[in-house]
């Protein structure tokens, strides 16, 4: 019976590493070149990204297998549409329009008014839009009654004319024409009634609306395409008007990569010259300037490979997989600064393959800690229902692979070969031999340029950099001090308190404009119907899933205590219904359908004098009400989510078999799907961690201390992501995933530290851990802001979520990395040092 102890897998990986460090050291050149051959080849999928590109908002921002699309398809197979009888009403998805709010900061309800109005909609009927050669007009693609363009009811009041607007007599919601009633709400905005009745004094807004069919949406994009050129070109000095279409979200959505494609450059080089400058030594010699633009070159030839890779194998590209590259850089610079410190450690004296192999054993266990932390947790959140995040989740998962395999392979060989200029004390620009010390008769400036190679004649190593030994001799004592400690644990319980007071009130749900770049011209359209219309809100479909009697006045009761049951809800205003029309019409005529056969005969009657209704009933080949539908108008009196939720539970608690759907439930099914899917994926990537960490630290305690630092970091980034403003929605569920590997990355490094410390006193091992991989830690830290910091001017929501969600991370990480971790550890020490023995 032998015994083994925990560290079993980080000695064999480092005795692995090793090897592997020696036989690059030994070739560089074939791992230099062979990377770049590699990530070549799979850069050619870049051809195929146009063809790849998947930015459809529905499919990639709800959840796949929400329940409203599932409704819809029912709807759409129960109740499908009579292009003769078109109703906004009836319209299982948004349908395909045009649509104006025209606005004044006075009574908009003026003749001077309206007759830019009704100027605006002249031109608007009458544009010319070219397809094939053949101009069209409106009339050509609307939707229609009866042969009929649809109209818009507040025109059709006033018969066209701005004079006619004083004879008016408008009420409000409702107006009562001799020959129906008009729902005025969705056509008149910010509403002055007079104080003892319902008609309408002042109005602030009108709202027009243009619906197409839907038979040729080539040729109805060319005419939305030609209302948004026109409209955005009209000028008024009484009327202000926003405007906004069915595919303005979509086409502005896929404006926003264009929109950050030099911040890319602007990222690149500034992740360079920083890269750059914090590697750089006064030595002419011991500088790592080129090792550091390898490293930045490594992370772009990672990028190339893995997006490359999946574009070849036909993976969808959405649009937020564009964020990865900002993410792989700050990864693939923290494994950089980790070699290079390692690198550092190595003896001067030794040969090149020796000192890269000494190197790779000692920074094996925390790279690939941290890559493999990373990759997990982008690849679990493919579990997503949301297509945006798997797709994310998926192209950075793979980059996280290739940025891995390029550190060892193509840094590593940077690494050789920068080795083999310093090992013949070569000038790091001219790569011409210079002196070790400044010659006798030269001036100092020469020792400056020309000059350089020295290292610790003691220790035999590099000379250790000055922030190096300030994290050493200054910070580390400092933070080691009983007081201080005292003084942490009090910042770090405030901290949690701030942080679950930001998670308590976390906003879940994405508003749809933040899928729009910030000055488009849909954000003033949402605001001035957010504005001017918001007091009444979506008329939902109810559908009678199952054959009813509705003659027989029992079960009749039954299915209007249901009714009753909605409209007692504070969020529902009313009820319109084919049957409640359908029991007027028969009390008016006196007719008596207290039986089947009497309401099986006079319903076609009722039916040809109100064809409309047709498209509620589904008939069976005999006549049998298979299914039916009415509608419930809600007001905005609670959240999209309640509105929902309290609806469905309503159904679902009516005797009578009910379904309730709009088709905006079909993006509101996101807020029943983001939270609870967002814990799950965060405690499986967090489990996965924890294994993850034992497998490849060799102590309990320091796996779970790095598990204890995810969950602490992802509740303050959490907490401050409500506190900054954003939501929990599919963007921000993409960086908190993200944000699992990125809080893994600096407390593994300190906690793996401190564990292989050789000091005994554990306030020597935790200022021993900081002297090693302070600086590293902060290089990294610094480089990962830095690589996002430009996205903080986008315009774009998705991108700049994405700058404070890594910021968060960043900060929150590093805090923990160099501050409570740390603490924390002395507080244990004496229990981190526990190996546990393994019979084999």
């Amino acid at each position: 019976m032998a015994k083994c102890r925990a560290d079993f897998t980080e000695r064999h990986l480092q005795i692995c590493f090793g090897k592997v460090g020696r036989f690059i050291g030994s070739h560089p050149w074939w791992f230099l070149i062979t990377p770049v051959i590699l990530s070549t080849a799979l850069g050619s999928g870049f051809y195929f990204l146009p063809d790849r590109m998947s930015n459809d908002i529905e499919e990639q921002f709800t959840p796949a297998d929400g329940r409203a699309k599932t409704e819809r398809k029912y709807v759409q197979e129960t109740f499908p549409g009579n292009e003769s009888l078109f109703s906004r009403l009836r319209l299982s998805t948004s349908g395909n329009y045009a649509t104006l709010v025209a606005t004044s900061d006075g009574n908009i309800l003026t003749a001077g008014s309206l007759q830019e109005i009704l100027h605006l909609d002249f031109k608007i009927r009458s544009m010319l839009v070219q397809f094939h050669n053949q101009s069209f007009e409106y009339v050509d693609v609307c939707a229609g009654v009866m042969g009929s363009c649809t109209s818009n009811d507040i025109l059709d009041i006033f018969k066209y004319d701005a004079n006619n607007i004083d004879a008016a007599n408008l009420t409000y919601p409702w107006y009562h024409s001799d020959f129906r009633s008009i729902p005025l709400y969705l056509s008149v905005g910010s509403v002055k009634l007079d104080e003892e009745s319902s008609v309408v004094v002042s109005a602030q807004a009108i709202q027009l609306l243009y619906y197409l069919r839907e038979d040729n949406k080539a040729k109805n994009d060319l005419w939305l395409e030609s209302f948004i050129y026109l409209v955005s070109n009209e000028s008024s000095t009484s009327v202000q008007v926003s405007y906004s279409t069915s595919m303005s979200i979509q086409w502005e959505f896929e404006k926003s990569p264009t929109s950050v494609i030099y911040l890319f450059s602007v990222t690149y080089a500034v992740a360079i010259a920083f890269s750059i400058i914090s590697c750089w030594r006064m030595d002419n010699v011991r500088t790592k300037v080129w090792v550091a633009s390898c490293g930045v070159l490594s992370t772009g030839l990672a990028v190339l490979s893995g997006f490359g890779a999946l574009l070849l194998l036909g993976q969808p590209f959405v649009m937020t997989a564009a964020s990865c590259p900002f993410m792989i850089l700050g990864i693939g610079l923290d494994d950089m600064f980790i070699m290079i410190s390692c690198w550092q450690r190595t003896r001067v004296l030794d040969s090149v393959p020796n000192r890269l192999a000494d190197t790779y054993r000692d920074a094996a266990v925390s790279i690939t800690v941290t890559t493999l932390t990373d990759a997990l947790a982008l690849l679990l959140g493919y579990i997503s229902p949301f297509g945006s995040v798997q797709s994310f989740c998926l192209y950075g998962g793979i980059s996280v692979c290739f940025c891995y395999l390029y550190n060892i392979t193509f840094l590593g060989a940077c690494m050789a070969l920068n080795g083999h200029r310093e090992e013949e004390n070569k000038h790091w620009f001219t790569c011409a031999k210079v002196p070790e010390d400044l010659p006798d008769g030269n001036s100092k400036a020469f020792g400056i340029c020309c000059a350089g190679g020295s290292y610790d004649q003691i220790t035999e190593r590099e000379e250790t950099e000055a922030i190096s030994q300030m994290f050493e001799q200054h910070f580390g004592p400092f933070l080691t001090r009983k007081l201080v400690k005292a003084q942490v644990f009090v910042l770090y319980v405030a901290y949690l308190v701030v942080s679950m007071y930001g998670c308590w009130i976390l906003k879940e749900g994405l508003d749809i404009r933040n899928l729009a770049l910030d000055d488009s011209y849909i954000v003033d359209y949402y605001n001035t119907k957010r504005q001017h219309f918001s007091e009444y809100n979506y008329n939902v479909m109810v559908a009678v899933t199952q054959p009813f009697p509705y003659w027989d006045e029992g079960e009749w009761k039954r299915l209007h205590s249901c009714i009753s049951d909605f409209e007692s809800l504070n969020y529902v205003n009313s009820t319109s219904a084919w049957f409640l029309s359908f029991q007027q019409y028969a009390n008016i005529t006196g007719l008596n359908m207290s039986s089947r056969e009497a309401f099986q005969a006079h319903l076609p009657n009722f039916l040809e004098i109100a064809p409309m209704f047709r498209q509620d009933i589904n008939l069976t080949a005999d006549d049998e009400i298979q299914a039916s539908r009415f509608f419930i108008q809600t007001l905005n009196k609670t959240t999209a989510k309640h509105m929902m939720t309290g609806l469905r539970e309503t159904a679902e608690r009516c005797p009578v078999e009910l379904l309730v759907y709009h088709p905006a439930f079909v993006y509101f099914d996101q807020y029943t799907a983001i939270m609870g899917n967002t814990i799950q994926t965060i405690l499986v990537a967090a489990i996965a961690m924890l294994v993850v960490s034992l497998i490849l630290m060799p102590s309990l305690l320091c796996s779970l201390w790095v598990a204890f630092a995810i969950c602490s970091v992802i509740v303050g980034v959490t907490g401050f992501m409500a506190l900054w403003g954003v939501n929990l929605d599919s963007i921000s569920m993409i960086n908190l995933v993200m944000s699992i590997g990125f809080s893994v990355d600096f407390s593994a490094h300190i906690s793996y530290a401190f564990v292989s410390s050789a000091k005994r006193d554990v306030n020597e091992k935790a200022t021993d851990a900081l002297a090693y991989l302070g600086y590293p830690i902060l290089q990294g830290a610094a480089s990962t802001i830095l690589g996002v910091a430009a996205l903080s001017a986008s315009r774009s929501y998705i991108f700049r979520t994405l700058f404070k969600v890594v910021f968060l991370v960043i900060t929150f990480g590093l805090l923990h990395g160099l501050v409570f971790i740390p603490v924390f550890l002395t507080l244990l020490g004496v229990s981190l040092n526990w190996r546990c023995p393994i019979s084999l």
